[in-house]
Parts: C-alpha cells; structure tokens; sequence
C-alpha cells in the first residue's frame, strides 16, 4: 500500500536505452496523474447469495500515465516526442517523493503541443502501459 502523495510529488523518466539503463527525468513537467485500472472477472455462481463475485488477480490491468508542463527541449521530452510520432512502446520510470519506483513499458497514446503568447510551448502527455508495471 503506497502512502498517499501530492500531486507534483512524483517524476516521470524515460530509459535512455542503455544496458544498465539509465531512466531520465522529463523535464518540465508540472502535473502528473497516475491511473491503474482493471476489468473484472465476475464468476457469480448460485453459491453467491445474489451477490457479485469477482476473481481476484484476473482480467486485464493497466496503468496510464498524464502529465503537462512546459517543454524544455530536454533528451528526454526529444526521445518521448519521437516515440510518439513512431508509435514506440518504450521504458519508462514513476519515480515517488517517498522513494518508490514503478517501471514499465509504455506507449505514447497522445501528445499536444500548445503556444501562448510569451514563448512558452506547453505540451501535454499521455502514456498507456504495455505489459506489467512493477516496483523497482
């Protein structure tokens, strides 16, 4: 059970391919949201009473990943902005204030880019995972 966070209190990194990996940081971000989310398998039987039995551990879970900030032109915001136009599932770390760590493989399912008067790109960012997502 992970303690509850704020909502900036987490950093999203992405591999930088190499072997160790080295996960770094997406710089700029200001707002991360991190969603898990799974179907469930109902195996309701006359023994249920009327109740909704669900099997635990099964179906299909998922976590997604949004975030917004400012782009930088940091490695890291080039290598996601690239998987993005590739559709290149790729390593990714959520890295906690507390210490924990989620690794996984993600996809970018989208990718905005916005102006505003003084410069400023802002982008926004959402990730759907691919496989298992663990502590590492």
């Amino acid at each position: 059970h992970m303690p509850a966070q704020k909502g900036s209190a987490f950093l999203l990194k992405i591999s930088d391919g190499a072997t160790p990996a080295v996960y770094r940081t997406v710089a700029g971000l200001r707002t991360t949201q991190l969603s898990i989310t799974g179907d469930a398998v109902v195996i309701t039987s006359k023994e249920s009473g009327g109740w909704r039995e669900l099997l635990s551990g099964a179906g299909v879970r998922s976590v997604s990943v949004s975030a917004a900030g400012i782009f930088l032109g940091s490695a890291a915001e080039a290598q996601i902005r690239a998987n993005a136009m590739a559709g290149i599932v790729d390593d990714y770390e959520l890295s906690f204030e507390g210490g924990e760590k989620l690794r996984g493989k993600f996809l970018v399912q989208r990718l905005d880019y916005a102006g505003d008067f003084n410069g400023e790109r802002n982008y926004t960012l959402a990730l759907e995972s691919s496989g298992a997502v663990v502590p590492a």
